[in-house]
């Protein structure tokens, strides 16, 4: 989510049409509903109104105003409580929060750094409880700047081997149990599920084809089997079976030094954008320095699995899932039991995923459930301009992917996955984030969020508009709600951007307000009623603060956006998430006080605290509605 990770590295990306092409194309809803049923071959997937009228509760609330200053906002009639904080305890035994004496130790017991994914997983309330749960929350990266004091003019370089090791600290994840009491819902401090998993410090072991490669192995782990942490966890997903997934996204970022000339792994690296030298941990670590560990990077940019319940349990990275840049890994159990995850690669150019499992989901066998993400097969998607998708497989000996392309076997298919599916076709995309699947439509949400270098000769039928500063929402169609299915329908849900401004080429329902509107869709949540709800990152380039939308998808309403929440200035909204009763919604604010020239001492905003000397904290809050019931009805 971070602008950095967004480098123009896919070498395949080839003109495809000119914008005055695409017009004849029908990039219009209902010119793409005409334009499939008459495509041969079609006529098992239906049509796109076909989808059942599913009766969704309108969205009831008053919308909030655009704008931006130092605080959130949430609509009337609901109340944004703070739930927890950076630098807050998750064991009796933490430190008390001292942004001036952080260490590595203190960060390992508390709430880590720029949270975005969250997961909710609920427990059975205990007395004097009216709900309870477990959040399962990923830090993305750290703002150094922001985070750290006396940084030091040399940054990166000048990062201290002890600051290092306390943001990698701060990388990873959080898994603590909530409860609810009336209106309001605190973190359980020493709860048996309490955990924080790091960037260096939480053993993980490896499954699926690319374990025990060779491209996998290092001095420290001469089998290629076993990881020392996870990092740069983006956005991730809540298991049918109850574990959590944890998506590694901008791994590259925190590589740095030279591979040894004519080493296997360049075209690889060139591919993935290693090193990124955003952090200048190789000097103090040599995992990090690829001139030292060459096989190190290889290790990330997987989807990994762990189970909330356990603690003790070692996380897995699944290689059957892929390697690259992973913005999240939502599933969803097809009719006929198998599990697929969808996933978007969130780079300007790549691509959009879904793995379909090879087992299928028994509930009554939670262990064997375990081992579905350990073994099936990995599509890319291809977006054409007839309204229809076709997933190719990333399989080895599959068209292209052959030795004589450098893949020798199945390791190196998934190791490489954004070269594999480079070869294959597929659609490269503007920055696919969050893919979420609805069971009950048989529709996939995909947020775009933005792709300012598309040139006027890149655009195609998915990805109509150069210079797209503002994104589009695609709405996928699985055939009769089979998620298996290797033929898809696809459309515009809404092209974002200033429907007031013609030459920006936005698409809303005309009911769609001032504040309605926004720009850089990112996350996005489906309700328990069904409703749509898109967080944002990057709206600020429209001239607002980043937040959540609900956002109309059927029905007369269909594009219609009405704002929700708006976060302080600086920060990003990620990581929607309501309960399963739809009261309460769970929001992560990720860099809050950000921006041009931001430092610790000199923040955009001291957002949530507001206190002189302390930086600003990025936090999550809980979203309930005054007197109780659904949210934003």
């Amino acid at each position: 989510m971070d602008e950095r990770e967004n480098l123009p590295l896919n070498p395949c990306v080839e003109t495809q049409t000119t914008l005055e092409e695409l017009v004849s194309l029908r990039l219009s809803r209902r010119g793409l509903i005409r334009s499939a049923i008459a495509t041969a071959g079609l006529a098992g997937l239906g049509g796109m109104q076909a989808l059942a009228a599913h009766g969704l509760p309108p969205f009831r609330f008053t919308e909030i105003s655009r704008g931006v200053d130092h605080t959130h906002h949430v609509a009337a009639g609901h109340d944004a409580q703070l739930l927890i904080r950076w630098g807050d305890p998750l064991f009796s035994d933490a430190p008390a929060f001292d942004p001036h004496a952080q260490t590595a130790a203190a960060q390992r017991r508390q709430f880590g750094y720029n949270n975005d994914f969250i997961g909710y997983i609920p427990l059975v309330p205990e007395a004097g409880q009216d709900e309870r749960g477990i959040l399962c929350v990923n830090h993305e990266y750290t703002t150094s700047l922001l985070m750290l004091p006396d940084v030091g003019d040399e940054y990166p370089a000048s990062i201290t081997a002890a600051q290092g090791a306390t943001e990698r600290a701060a990388h990873g994840g959080s898994v603590f149990e909530v409860v609810r009491q009336g209106d309001q819902w605190q973190a359980v401090i020493d709860s048996p599920y309490n955990r924080r998993i790091t960037a260096d410090s939480t053993p993980m072991t490896l499954t699926g084809p690319a374990a025990g490669h060779e491209r996998l192995r290092t001095g420290d782990d001469p089998e290629g089997r076993t990881v020392a942490g996870t990092m740069n966890n983006c956005a991730g997903g809540i298991t049918p079976w109850g574990t959590y997934l944890m998506a590694e996204e901008n791994v590259n970022g925190n590589f740095m030094g030279s591979l040894p000339e004519g080493h296997r792994e360049t075209r690889n690296y060139e591919r993935f954008g290693v090193p990124g030298g955003w952090y200048a941990w190789g000097q103090h670590v040599d995992r990090y320095d690829v001139g030292k560990e060459p096989n190190e990077p290889n290790r990330f940019g997987w989807i990994v699995e762990v189970d909330p319940h356990n603690p003790q349990a070692a996380p897995r990275k699944h290689t059957a899932l892929g390697r690259f840049k992973h913005e999240g890994a939502e599933s969803v159990v097809a009719p006929n039991g198998q599990v697929v995850v969808y996933m978007g690669d969130d780079q300007r150019f790549d691509y959009v995923y879904k793995f379909i499992s090879k087992g299928r989901y028994d509930p009554a066998q939670p262990a064997a459930n375990r081992e579905l993400l350990t073994e099936g097969t990995l599509y890319v998607a291809r977006f054409d301009a007839d309204g229809t998708v076709s997933w190719l497989p990333l399989r080895h000996g599959y068209g292209p992917l052959t030795a004589a392309n450098g893949f020798h076997s199945q390791a190196d298919v998934m190791i490489e996955a954004r070269s594999a599916a480079d070869l294959l076709g597929a659609t490269p995309m503007d920055r696919p984030e969050d893919v979420e699947p609805d069971p009950r439509s048989g529709s996939v949400w995909i947020m775009l969020t933005n792709n300012y270098r598309r040139t006027e000769a890149q655009v195609d039928a998915a990805n109509p508009r150069a210079a797209n500063n503002w994104g589009q929402i695609i709405q996928l169609v699985e055939p009769e709600g089979d998620f298996t299915a290797l033929r898809s329908r696809w459309e515009f849900l809404v092209r974002c951007g200033d429907p007031k401004q013609p030459e920006v080429m936005a698409s809303w329902n005309p009911a769609t307000s001032d504040n309605g509107w926004f720009g850089s869709p990112d996350n996005c949540a489906v309700d328990p009623a069904g409703r749509l709800w898109v967080s944002t990152d990057g709206n600020s380039s429209t001239g607002a603060a980043d937040g959540l939308w609900a956002l109309s998808t059927e029905g007369t309403e269909r594009g219609t956006g009405k704002a929700f929440f708006r976060c302080p200035v600086g920060a990003e909204l990620c990581g929607p998430r309501f309960t399963p009763g739809g009261d309460t919604l769970f929001l992560a604010i990720q860099h809050p006080g950000d921006g041009d020239g931001a430092t610790f001492d000199a923040p955009s905003t001291r957002w949530p605290d507001f206190e002189d000397g302390k930086p600003p904290r990025p936090s999550i809050v809980a979203i309930r509605r005054k007197g109780g019931g659904p949210i934003g009805i």
